[in-house]
C-alpha cells in the first residue's frame, strides 16, 4: 500500500520515538451501520501490527509455537478519539513498554490517520507469557526477554 509520506517522518506526532507501524487502509467491507468503521476492526489491526511487530524480532507465530511459548492477551484497554471512514490510510504503531523479564509485557498502540495526522485511536494490551501445551503462565524463555526488549 503506498503512503503519501513516511510515518518516520512524524517524529513530534507519535506518543513515543521509533514506533513499529504497519499501514491499514479502511475498506468499505468494514464500515457498520453508523456510516464508520466498526470498532471490532480497529482491535484486528492491533492484532497485525503485535504480530508484524513479532515477527520483526524474529518471533513470527511458528518461532514463538516452537518454543512452546506465547504472549497471550490478558488485558485490553482502547480509547476511541475519532471516527475513520472507507478510503482513509491509517498507520498502526506499537511500541514495548513494560516488560518484567519474567511473565508480562505490555505493548502500547496508537492509530493516526495519514492525511491530518489525526491519533484516531490509543489501545495498550498487557500479554502473559504461557506455555502454549497448558495454557498456564510460563515464565518467558531467554529469547523472547532479549526480542522484546523495552525501547
Amino acid at each position: 500500500m503506498e503512503m503519501t509520506e513516511s510515518p518516520a517522518d512524524l517524529a513530534g506526532v507519535w506518543d513515543h520515538p521509533k514506533p513499529f507501524v504497519i499501514p491499514v487502509r479502511v475498506t468499505d467491507d468494514v464500515i457498520d451501520e453508523l456510516g464508520h468503521t466498526n470498532n471490532v476492526h480497529y482491535l484486528e489491526w492491533l492484532h497485525q501490527c503485535a504480530w508484524a511487530h513479532s515477527a520483526a524480532v524474529g518471533y513470527p507465530p511458528a518461532e514463538m509455537l516452537a518454543t512452546g511459548c506465547a504472549m497471550a492477551v490478558r488485558d485490553v484497554r482502547m480509547s476511541y478519539l475519532q471516527a475513520t471512514f472507507a478510503g482513509d490510510q491509517l498507520w498502526v504503531a506499537d511500541w514495548l513498554t513494560h516488560n518484567d523479564g519474567r511473565l508480562r509485557a505490555t505493548r502500547t498502540f496508537q492509530i493516526l490517520r495519514q492525511h491530518d495526522q489525526a491519533c484516531v485511536m490509543r489501545a495498550t494490551i498487557d500479554y502473559i507469557c504461557i506455555n502454549v501445551a497448558s495454557g498456564r503462565p510460563q515464565r518467558m524463555p531467554p529469547g523472547f526477554v532479549e526480542a522484546y526488549t523495552v525501547m
